[in-house]
C-alpha cells in the first residue's frame, strides 16, 4: 500500500491526484466511491458545490456546499470551478482553489461526476486526472438495479435509462474501463488502478533528490 513504512520509496513525496469515477446511474459508482474513502485513509473525497436542496442525513460542507442558483451562477462568471455541469435540472460544481493547493501538496482527491465534468478536468488539469468508467454487466442488470431502489417512479427509471445508454457512449475517453458485476472485485481492480497511479515516475517529485542521494559515491 502508498506510503507504507515497509517501503521507504512509498514515503518519497510526490504529487496528489484526481480519481474520477464516473458511472450510468445504477452501476456502483457511488458505492465503490464511499468503499475507497472509508478503507484509504490518504484520498479525500471532493466537495461538489450544489444548487440542489440536501437530502435527509447530508451535511453541509461534508456532502456538498448547498449554494443558491445566485451564488452558483456567480461562481461561475468568476470561474471559480474547475468543472460544473446541470444534470435533472441541478447543478453542480468542484471549487477550483482548494484541490490545486492539496495537489501540490501530496494530497489525492475522488470524483463522482459524469463524462461531460471529466473533460473539463481533463482539459484543465491532464496530468492530474486519472479516469476510470464503470459499466454495469448488461442494460437488464442496470434496470433491475434502479427497479431494485424503490425510491424512483418508472418515468424516472426510463429517464435514467436513457441518460444511461448516452452516458456508457463516453467509454472510450477514460483511461480505465471496468465492468462491475461483482463489487468487491470491482473495488479491487479500482484500488489496484489508484495504487499503480500513485507511483507513477512523473507524479514522484521527491525522486530526483532520492536518486542523487543514492548515486553519491
Amino acid at each position: 500500500m502508498v506510503n507504507s513504512p515497509e517501503n521507504p520509496a512509498d514515503t518519497l513525496a510526490r504529487r496528489g491526484l484526481m480519481l474520477i469515477l464516473s458511472s450510468p446511474s445504477g452501476a456502483g459508482k457511488t458505492t465503490i466511491a464511499r468503499m475507497l474513502l472509508e478503507r484509504d485513509p490518504h484520498i479525500r473525497n471532493s466537495v461538489s458545490c450544489t444548487t440542489r436542496a440536501p437530502r435527509p442525513g447530508e451535511v453541509d460542507g461534508k456532502d456538498y456546499h448547498f449554494v443558491s442558483r445566485e451564488q452558483f451562477d456567480r461562481m461561475v462568471a468568476d470561474e471559480d470551478f474547475l468543472e460544473w455541469a446541470t444534470v435533472f435540472g441541478h447543478s453542480y460544481g468542484t471549487p477550483k482553489a482548494q484541490v490545486k493547493a492539496g495537489l501540490k501538496d501530496g494530497q489525492d482527491y475522488l470524483f463522482d461526476i459524469d463524462w461531460q465534468g471529466t473533460q473539463q478536468l481533463y482539459q484543465k488539469l491532464e496530468r492530474d486526472v486519472v479516469r476510470v468508467f464503470l459499466l454495469p454487466p448488461s442494460i437488464d442488470e442496470l434496470r433491475r438495479r434502479l427497479t431494485g431502489r424503490g425510491t424512483d417512479s418508472m418515468d424516472v427509471i426510463a429517464a435514467r435509462m436513457e441518460r444511461a445508454r448516452s452516458e456508457i457512449s463516453h467509454w472510450d475517453g477514460y483511461d480505465y474501463v471496468v465492468v462491475n458485476d461483482d463489487i468487491a472485485q470491482c473495488f479491487d481492480k479500482v484500488e489496484q488502478i489508484l495504487y499503480a497511479e500513485r507511483m507513477r515516475r512523473a507524479r514522484q517529485t521527491g525522486l530526483i533528490g532520492f536518486v542523487r542521494e543514492l548515486m553519491v559515491p
